[in-house]
Formats: structure tokens, C-alpha cells, sequence
């Protein structure tokens, strides 16, 4: 068994040892819970990248389903995704409009239409483990304006790689995290 995860009952007592000794912590402190393991083609590493974009630019593939945060020097890191359902993806550019940690999450009136189980969700979702938009969120905007669209946080990691989503696209919580600490607001986004 990998032991570089941990059981609920191992979470469990860590968390209940954190709280009694008055120590407090957020996710970026907090072990990964899921003991589902990515695909290894879609797991994060960093590749030669040939496009012609500037550092620090987030380029989202949704054919290949991969996202890649351009480094220069010919190089990116690169994230698997979970992308949109047919029709349901941004496409074009966009640039990070706000960023928010264990983010709340509403569904849209065109998400509870076309998937009705959505209404019981109406009035929101708190951020946690049990959100669907996970650890951390980076908003897309085009002007002033939120497309609705985000690069997220999942707790489905078993869809990485997949056509699942609303038109989000979606990230391990672990690599949300890992694009979030590296992506200021005004990162252009490239989705094609």
C-alpha cells in the first residue's frame, strides 16, 4: 500500500490532535484524503513546450485534456484535466479575474436545467472536502465580466482525463493548489 496517503481514521485522529492542542489549519496544510490515484499520463510534470505564448500563461487543451502553465525556455508544467461536456466549454481567451480558497459553489440555472438533481444545491454549497469546486478556484473573466467558467479544484479526481463537466475545468486538489500558488490575478488563459 502507498503510504504517501492517508486513511479517513489517520486524517481523523491527526485532525482531532490538531484541534485539541489549539493548532488550527487550512487546506494547504491538510493531507490529501482521496486514495484515488490519476492516470499517469495525467498526472503533473513539466514538458517541452513549443508554443509561442508568454510565461506565466495558462494554456487549457480541452482535446487533449491537459492544461499547461507555460515557464519559457521552451518548457511548461503540465496539469491533467477533466474538461467540459460536449458544448460546454469556454473556448478563447480569458484572463484570472479573482481567486478564492475552499470556494463556495451555486449551480447556475442552466446547470439545475440541464442536470435537475442540481436543484437540492440551489442555495449554495459551503467550501470543504464536500464542494465540487475543491481546494481553490481561479475565476475567469473577459473584461469586468465572469464567464461562469473557473479552473478548479475537484473531489471526483477519478475525472481527470475525462468529459464530465458544466464547462469547468477541473484539477486534483493537489494540483489546483500547486497552479494557484503560481497564478496572480490578471494570468491570461488560453482555451482552445
Amino acid at each position: 500500500m502507498d503510504k504517501s496517503f492517508m486513511t479517513r481514521r489517520a486524517f481523523s485522529l491527526v485532525s482531532l490532535m490538531l484541534s485539541v492542542s489549539g493548532c488550527s489549519s487550512t487546506y494547504w496544510s491538510i493531507p490529501y484524503i482521496s486514495n484515488y490515484r490519476v492516470a499517469t499520463q495525467y498526472r503533473r510534470r513539466r514538458v517541452p513546450y513549443a508554443g509561442g505564448e508568454e510565461p506565466g500563461t495558462i494554456v487549457v487543451n480541452t482535446a487533449e485534456r491537459y492544461l499547461y502553465h507555460v515557464e519559457g525556455g521552451g518548457r511548461a508544467t503540465r496539469y491533467g484535466v477533466a474538461v467540459g461536456e460536449a458544448g460546454l466549454s469556454l473556448k478563447g481567451e480569458a484572463t484570472v479575474g479573482r481567486k478564492a480558497e475552499w470556494p463556495s459553489w451555486t449551480p447556475t440555472a442552466n446547470m439545475i436545467e440541464r442536470k435537475p438533481r442540481l436543484q437540492q444545491y440551489a442555495g449554495g454549497v459551503e467550501g470543504g472536502l464536500h464542494n465540487p469546486l475543491g481546494a481553490a478556484a481561479l475565476y475567469l473573466y473577459r473584461g469586468d465580466h465572469d464567464t461562469m467558467f473557473r479552473l478548479h479544484g475537484t473531489n471526483e479526481p477519478w475525472s481527470i482525463g475525462h468529459a464530465v463537466s458544466n464547462g469547468c475545468i477541473r484539477l486534483t486538489n493537489k494540483d489546483i493548489v500547486h497552479l494557484y500558488n503560481r497564478t496572480p490575478i490578471g494570468t491570461k488563459v488560453l482555451v482552445i
